[in-house]
């Protein structure tokens, strides 16, 4: 390239000095070069001696060798903005110059905008200077004299000149001493600009090395997103999954290396190469905000973790960027590359509710992610772009955008392949075809369940409170952390797996007797007032297997507790239920249940009530009801007598051990709750608790007097009724810890010999009410029921409980709201036999479909028989035809009344009967040898 040639726009100005090569614009003797400082405008200027200049560069020639002292100048004609070199003419002696740093005004041109040429000074000979003024209007630029060897100065000052040697002669205008101080003073103003500049470009380089310095790496397992928590029945199928968001953890190993790679390639194919920022696609996102262009996300799948991980980096600002490239290359520093996909894939939405690999493999293909094909991984990693429509795209779910959903697909699998992550050695072929196994879109699109508002809402609450019982959870929002969340929050952001003790089965054949929704059950059709709720429990256990409180667990729970601003409810009167508890407690006491008690009704002094048998004065049995007699008959005035004898507070105390945890009184309104578990029985007994609690007037809950029955059932053994059989907790590398559960050891709390005679009376009770058990299954059972109000014989309440070795249940009927008389569709009043012994009976068969038949322990016949307030029965009549008043020697007259096998003349008549000693009676002939001395007693009555 010419860079003398004037028509180069880049070139700069060249000036040779004397002696030049003439190809450059020097003269036939020089090969001197000097270059011209930069003009005030962009370009520079070519200029030539006295010609117009075009592009920018101002070829200078040179001039005619001047006298010794007498002034050199150049001459520059027209020329555009730029640069220009003047050369100093050669002083005697054949010494070439070299133009320095002084400036020429150049004014505005037809060719372009006014320019500075600058011209250097010029050592002639020795040390002269050449100094350039301002270029006169019309093109022309004075250049200053030159000394010339052996001067102080240029110009007339020097020898021969009019000031004398070595006087420094003025020059011409570029020895002004304004141009000067104007010169010095854009100098220092070039100076600060620039010392600005490297400051600002410090502070920046500062800012940026103090926030990287400064800023933390908040851990992955310090930031755990929310989790969903699945609850599930004890066979492991899923009853729910609640939570903030529909995420559960995956541990990359149980990741299949091709859905990583999928992800990769749609998101960051240079994932594995890079360190984890992407500096051209910050930069790209920056100019987009400024400009106000679309949104850019970040760019790597490190930066994107750092996003979606780290709440204060949800705003598109600079400061956000910056922070987000620096954690992203920390976190790169930090955790290897499948460390890093890793969090990725467990916090990043793929749509229809999914957050995090595992929801999307079980929303969009309802499987694990370990079980999804290369195809299937491709449309997961094709939806993470955007899973969801937005105002100017319609997103990438395929229910929603096929079309588009397929480009997007090909091009993760086509990034796969690029990659050589399929369809190279050791690696699977690529899909040909979009998968056929995605699932619809479903109707409820949080990928979670609407638990409150069905059954097993209530199911779901009691999951709750056993999270505080145990202390996997925290009240105090200070104390709280990841391991240990606020309970208010342990479900919906804990990540808890939660195996319930629910066997899913009882738990259908509970609703299909109780739940009035479902066709055919015992409910359906009846009057809309009527409620139902049923609790089931393994004895052994205390686990609770079914559970039915109502259909919505927002809101009454009619099986259980409810906490109304303060206020508790849920009780219901257990009527004669209630007497198991009554009867464990005589025995404890000591009284048999051969011992008798009065039966009639009467008005207990100083009292202003009647007790009396469900409305009737007199029984069959009269003063002298037995014990057992009573319990099967439900006979309440023997159990008032026993509770005046024992002391209320002792069957407060036996239903306590059972099993039950609240009791309500029912003279204050609303029914003031009583947490038994927490008071001592004397201070609740007989004040407010009466005597009438023996046979139940005081309300208690379905799940504690079914847990009260299951302790009966487990021969006096307790376990506190539970729903949590498993508690796991999910930390973000995936792994499962199994945290502590509910104790499994039982306690001894009624004696078993005790429990043992209750339920000798208890298993004769299907008998009698006509509810036994399919297949002669052995079952102990007892009704309840509890009258309306004062003024109408009509039921409130009515109840059913009962239990096998395997499973104790309780049954309750009622009324959904206000209090009312519960009677059938056909007007009948409903009592402990009707509806509540039909849903017992129904569901206890159909639970218990296929399982062992076992027996109960026999009784132990504890206690004393003359114990109780009734009076003896009178001896029974002498048989017709005896003599003596007395009976004794006619017991067994007549020979066929002998009994034993010496009876009916088996022996002939051998042995006499009567008292030995004294000749037969009457009769035929002898009698049987089996009499006795005395009068035998009555047959053991049955009822």
């Amino acid at each position: 390239m010419n860079y003398g040639d004037p028509s180069s726009s880049r070139g700069r100005a060249q000036i040779p000095g004397p002696g030049g090569d003439p190809d450059y614009g020097g003269g036939p003797h020089g090969n001197g070069w000097s270059s011209g400082s930069e003009g005030g405008a962009s370009a520079r200027a070519s200029v030539t001696p006295r010609g117009s200049a075009s592009g920018g560069r101002a070829s200078v020639g040179g001039a005619a060798p001047a006298p010794r002292g007498a002034s050199a100048s150049a001459s520059m004609g027209q020329a555009g903005a730029g640069r220009a070199s003047v050369p100093v003419s050669p002083a005697p002696g054949g010494a070439s110059g070299r133009a320095g740093s002084g400036r020429a005004s150049v004014p505005v041109s037809p060719a372009g905008p006014a320019g500075r040429a600058s011209v250097g000074a010029a050592s002639v000979g020795t040390a002269g200077r050449a100094s350039v003024g301002s270029a006169s209007v019309g093109g022309r630029a004075t250049v200053a004299r030159a000394g010339v060897p052996g001067m102080a100065g240029g110009g007339p000052g020097g020898p021969g000149g009019p000031t004398g040697p070595g006087r420094g002669g003025r020059g011409g205008h570029g020895d002004d001493p304004g141009a000067r101080a104007r010169a010095k003073k854009r100098r220092r103003i070039n100076m600060l600009i620039a010392g600005f500049a490297v400051f600002i470009m410090l502070a920046g380089i500062g800012v940026v090395g103090f926030t990287y310095y400064s800023t933390n790496v908040i851990l992955p397992q310090d930031t755990p997103p929310p989790l969903a928590t699945t609850i599930l029945y004890s066979n492991g199928s899923q009853m729910a999954r609640v939570g903030a968001e529909n995420r559960t953890f995956v541990n990359i190993k149980d990741v299949p290396e091709y859905v990583q790679n999928a992800v990769a390639a749609a998101e960051d194919r240079n994932f594995y190469r890079h360190s984890g920022v992407d500096y051209k696609g910050i930069a790209r996102a920056a100019w987009n905000n400024l400009t106000g262009g679309d949104k850019q996300g970040a760019s790597t799948i490190t930066q994107q973790y750092a996003r979606n991980a780290f709440d204060n980096l949800n705003q598109d600002t600079y400061a956000r960027k910056v922070k987000e490239a620096i954690l992203a290359s920390k976190l790169n520093d930090r955790y290897s590359k499948p460390e890093i996909m890793q969090h990725y894939l467990n916090v990043i939405y793929f749509g229809r509710g999914a957050y995090g690999i595992q929801a999307a493999a079980q929303t969009y293909f309802g499987k694990d992610v370990s079980k999804l094909t290369v195809a299937e991984a491709a449309v997961l990693a094709a939806l993470i772009k955007q899973p969801e429509p937005s105002a100017t795209h319609q997103g990438y779910d395929p229910a929603i955008n096929p079309q588009a959903a397929l480009d997007r697909w090909n091009y993760v699998v086509q990034g796969m392949i690029t990659e050589k992550w399929l369809d190279a050695p050791g690696k699977q072929p690529h899909p040909t075809e979009y998968p056929k196994t995605l699932k619809p879109m479903p109707k409820n699109t949080s990928g979670l369940t609407n638990v409150g508002k069905t059954p097993n809402g209530n199911i779901v609450n009691y999951v709750k409170s056993e999270l505080r019982d145990l202390k996997l959870c925290t009240d105090d929002e200070a104390a709280a952390t990841p391991d240990k969340p606020l309970c208010s929050q342990a479900l919906s952001k804990g990540g808890y797996r939660i195996t319930t003790t629910i066997d899913p089965k009882m738990q259908e054949a509970a609703l299909e007797a109780a739940q009035r929704a479902k066709k055919g059950s015992e409910l359906d059709g009846q009057p809309s007032n009527l409620m139902a709720a049923l609790v089931s429990i393994d004895p052994q256990s205390g686990e609770v297997r079914a559970y039915y409180g109502g259909d919505d667990g927002t809101g009454t729970d009619y099986a259980g507790k409810n906490n109304d601003n303060g206020v508790i409810s849920g009780g219901h009167s257990p009527g004669s239920s209630f007497k198991i508890y009554t009867l464990a407690a005589a025995l404890n006491a000591g009284i048999s249940l051969k011992s008798r008690w009065k039966g009639s009704a009467f008005t207990p002094k100083d009292m202003e009530f009647k007790v009396s048998n469900a409305g009737a004065d007199k029984v069959t049995c009269g003063d002298s009801c037995t014990l057992e007699e009573s319990t099967l008959k439900s006979l309440n005035v023997p159990f008032y007598y026993i509770t005046e004898q024992i002391g209320p507070d002792k069957v407060v105390d036996m239903a306590k051990k059972a099993g039950v945890t609240m009791m309500w009184q029912t003279d204050t309104n609303p029914a003031k709750a009583h947490d038994l578990t927490k008071a001592d029985p004397k201070d609740v007994a007989p004040d407010p608790f009466f005597h009438v609690v023996g046979y139940g007037q005081y309300p208690i809950t379905v799940l504690d007097h079914a847990n009260g029955v299951a302790t009966f059932a487990n021969q006096g053994v307790y376990h506190k009724a539970h729903f949590i059989k498993k508690v796991e907790k999910q930390d973000q590398t995936g792994k499962w810890r199994i945290l502590p559960g509910p104790s499994k050891k039982g306690v001894q709390r009624i004696p078993k010999d005790v429990v043992a005679d209750v339920t000798s009376v208890l298993e004769q009770y299907p008998g009698k009410v006509n509810r036994r058990l399919d297949d002669g299954r052995k079952a102990a059972e007892k009704t309840g029921t509890w009258e309306l109000n004062s003024k109408t014989t009509a039921n409130g309440d009515a109840w059913m409980i009962g239990y096998t070795p395997q499973l104790a249940t309780a049954v309750w009927v009622g009324n959904v709201k206000d209090r009312k008389a519960i009677k059938t569709k056909g007007g009948a009043n409903i009592s402990g036999k009707g509806m509540p012994g039909a849903i017992f009976q129904r569901f206890m068969n159909d639970a218990l479909k296929g399982k062992e038949k076992k027996d109960f322990p026999p009784a132990e016949h504890v206690g004393k028989d003359d114990t109780g307030n009734g009076e003896a029965p009178p001896p029974p009549p002498p048989p017709a035809g005896c003599d003596n008043p007395l009976g004794v020697f006619c017991q067994d007259n007549g020979g066929n009344n002998g009994g034993g096998n010496n009876g009916g003349g088996n022996n002939g008549g051998g042995n006499p009967g009567g008292f030995p000693g004294f000749p037969p009676g009457p009769g035929n002939g002898g009698g049987g040898g089996g009499g006795g001395i005395l009068p035998s007693t009555p047959p053991r009555q049955t009822y």
